[in-house]
């Protein structure tokens, strides 16, 4: 059984989910825009640096909030 963590889901199509399968980190990043994309990290600082450079405070401006929150729950994983 492999731990799921739901970082953020806006409706059933556009969500971002983290599987822990033992060492490895796979990403699940589903929108109504591109479908579905699959990433996989094999340490947890390299998922951090890939969701810093994902999700930029630019992309942000207004939202800092929740920026802040999706930004914690990678650090939770």
């Amino acid at each position: 059984m492999f731990k799921k963590h739901e970082i953020y889901k806006t409706d059933k199509y556009n969500m971002l989910n983290v599987e822990v399968q033992g060492k490895t980190l796979i990403v699940r990043e589903i929108s109504d825009q591109w479908g579905e994309e699959c990433h996989t990290f094999v340490s947890r600082p390299q998922l951090l640096h890939w969701a810093e450079n994902r999700f930029r405070a630019e992309d942000f401006l207004g939202r800092e909030d929740e920026l802040a929150e999706i930004m914690a729950r990678f650090r939770e994983v």
